[in-house]
């Protein structure tokens, strides 16, 4: 009987695997990026901008997953988005720098 009260406090802990999954860029950044992005507010480079983001895609991949994570000028860290992977910020400046 315990053993079993045990297995069923687990199971019910345990998160389903879909809310495991990594979301796409366009997910983060409809759920998350969009607020600044999409406005360019505090001088967020909109996304889509290529002439905007030249200067920032010109540092690299890395450079620019370092500077979502830290956050930059009025950028909190990771943009808000606490729980996203670092998978998941990329997609997301990928799908921005489009």
């Amino acid at each position: 009987m315990k053993k079993a009260l045990i297995l069923a406090a687990a199971a019910a802990l345990m998160l389903p695997v879909a809310a495991n999954a990594e979301r796409t860029g366009e997910e983060v950044y409809k759920t998350k990026c969009f607020v600044c992005h999409d406005f360019g507010v505090a001088g967020a480079p909109k996304a889509g901008d290529t002439a905007a983001w030249a200067s920032r895609v010109a540092k690299g991949a890395d450079a620019l997953l370092v500077t979502a994570k830290s956050g930059i000028a009025a950028m909190p860290p990771k943009g808000t988005c606490m729980d996203c992977t670092d998978a998941e910020l990329t997609a997301a400046i990928e799908h921005m720098t489009k």
